[in-house]
């Protein structure tokens, strides 16, 4: 297992390397989730006792975790590296966008138009991120240096081949690239790994109780933007977060897991992705994450 997790981390350095060789403004986007921690860890192996040659980018909601900002605040402060947040809210008002409607309103889609006004500002020419193959089938087009167009939309039939690790950073202008150093890690490679190393995660990872609506059998938090419904089933539950997206659309698993190997042993017991059991806005249609892409999201 120490030699798979070492090939893996191995590869992800090189990635990280090529990037800030080949590109002239990368960035890392970092949400407070558990990929994205692990895509810092690996940018300290493979830059310290340098700073990063790139900022860390947030890409704000306003429907995130508390947990999960607290934790990013914590671990930029501790690593002395540039935060830059975007502001789906100052999106919404700048084009009058219409958000989502229903009962749990994503702010996904809208994301898209953040994270393209901010690399537009910065003129960044690639985005790092902790997108994986196994998270949901149309990741698993996607290539490690996934090129955009001016609209920032990915088109997969005209990805070029990665042969032999030869990552190629050519772009036309006002094109981006988006790079995925973990795209062939598993949810169960990135435990072991957090394990391994001993990775401080945000606690909604862990065990915990919370009031929680019953919604097409998903647990989904009471919050600040989800208040129950007179005729809701709400439920006191023990339950952890598989991956950490807005509160709204993301559903939480009954667990009694508080530490790492009793997680462990949950996923290998289980034959659902993190997505498909907990992404609410994921299961709108057969293709709703490539449609989301084609159109410039993450």
């Amino acid at each position: 297992m120490n030699d798979y997790l070492e090939q893996l981390e191995d590869e992800a350095i090189y990635i990280l390397r090529e990037t800030a060789a080949q590109f002239e403004k990368p960035a890392l986007l970092f949400s407070g989730g558990k990929d994205s921690i692990v895509l810092i860890h690996l940018a300290l192996k493979a830059f310290r006792p340098a700073k990063f040659p790139f900022p860390l980018v947030h890409i704000d909601t306003g429907h995130n975790f508390p947990e999960a900002l607290a934790f990013r605040d914590k671990l930029v402060t501790e690593i002395d590296e540039k935060l830059i947040v975007g502001y789906v809210e100052d999106s919404i008002k700048k084009y009058n966008l219409k958000e989502t409607q229903g009962r749990f309103p994503s702010r996904n889609a809208l994301q898209t138009y953040t994270l393209l006004d901010v690399i537009q500002a910065n003129e960044f020419d690639a985005c790092i991120g902790g997108a994986r193959r196994d998270e949901e089938k149309a990741r698993a087009k996607e290539r490690i240096f996934s090129v955009r167009d001016d609209f920032g939309q990915w088109e997969p039939k005209l990805q070029r081949p990665e042969l032999w690790n030869i990552l190629n950073g050519k772009i036309h202008k006002g094109h981006n690239v988006r790079v995925f150093p973990i795209s062939n890690w598993t949810e169960l490679d990135v435990w072991n790994y957090i394990k391994k190393h001993k990775i401080e995660l945000p606690n909604l990872y862990f065990s915990h109780e919370r009031d929680c609506i019953v919604h097409q059998d998903k647990l989904v938090a009471i919050s600040d933007f989800i208040q129950p419904l007179p005729t809701d089933v709400v439920v006191k539950e023990k339950v952890r977060y598989r991956t950490v997206g807005d509160m709204t659309c993301t559903a939480a698993v009954p667990s009694t897991a508080s530490t790492i190997d009793e997680i462990i042993a949950e996923i290998i017991e289980t034959s659902i992705s993190e997505r498909g059991q907990t992404r609410l806005d994921d299961q709108l249609s057969e293709a709703a994450m490539e449609d989301r892409k084609k159109q410039g999201y993450f």
